[in-house]
């Protein structure tokens, strides 16, 4: 997936990065980042802190893309599936959260 990439590498992986202005290296980090944010998104005990910095993860790609004039709405959806998929696994923790009785 996208972490393994930035973790392995792969053939023109550093042309890639350049044009969004990371080192490779910065791609390794911001690679563990993304797997420990999806960790946390998916352990029920970290699910909503895990969702929030998966959101707030997916706000630096969209603002990535959105300098570099690449398409941008990707990591866009991505979230909203992403807590769609939370309010489907926890409606009982989303609700309050939003502002709804549960």
């Amino acid at each position: 997936g996208s972490a393994g990439g930035k973790l392995v590498g792969f053939e023109g992986s550093d042309a890639m990065f350049a044009h969004l202005g990371w080192t490779e290296s910065v791609m390794k980090v911001i690679g563990v980042v993304e797997i420990l944010v999806t960790l946390l998104a998916l352990i029920p005990q970290t699910a909503f802190v895990g969702t929030i910095l998966l959101t707030a993860y997916l706000g630096g790609a969209t603002a990535t893309h959105a300098r570099v004039g690449d398409p941008w709405f990707f990591p866009i959806i991505m979230g909203v599936i992403a807590w769609v998929a939370f309010g489907l696994r926890f409606p009982d923790r989303l609700r309050p959260a939003l502002g709804m009785r549960a």
